[in-house]
């Protein structure tokens, strides 16, 4: 077996129904295709995350502290505001986006080097976090599910229900 991981610039399925792709890891969204089979692997909750010796690693963690820091957005369309902005703006509050990513180890690499907050899933990037100091927001945001996602032409596949089950 040889896998290989390939950026994914949308949510969109076309990779999946032309072939390109065989499996998927994710949140299913609204422009995930119809015909998408998919598998709930865990629940997720989005974490703050700063390097060691950062401001925010010291003392309690209020709203007001956390949007007066310098963040770091993710987002793979490019957009300028998340459900941070919405959970903060409904506390009257709001932050300064100093950068926009399209992933998650951007972010933490980001995060790892400079004064940026990063907001990220705690178990989705849980290695990834290693050594940086992780704290619970001051807000309250939903959670997510993380699936796995196969189109149905490989759903009774072999070797593909072999790798569904490796990854779960």
């Amino acid at each position: 077996v040889q896998l290989r991981f390939v950026p994914k610039p949308d949510k969109d399925s076309a990779p999946m129904r032309e072939g390109s792709v065989d499996l998927e890891t994710g949140v299913v969204g609204g422009s995930t295709g119809p015909e998408v089979r998919a598998q709930a692997l865990f629940r997720d909750r989005f974490v703050g995350v700063v390097r060691p010796g950062h401001s925010l690693s010291e003392g309690g963690i209020t709203a007001a502290r956390f949007a007066a820091g310098r963040h770091i957005l993710i987002s793979r369309r490019g957009l300028d505001r998340g459900p941070v902005d919405d959970a903060l703006e409904l506390a009257g509050l709001a932050r300064t986006i100093t950068t926009v990513v399209g992933g998650f180890a951007e972010a933490l690499a980001l995060a790892r080097g400079s004064d940026l907050i990063a907001t990220v899933p705690e178990r989705y990037t849980g290695k990834l976090r290693e050594g940086l100091f992780t704290f619970a927001l001051p807000m309250r945001l939903a959670g997510l599910t993380i699936s796995l996602l196969w189109h149905p032409r490989v759903d009774a596949d072999p070797a593909h229900r072999w790798l569904r089950g490796i990854v779960r």
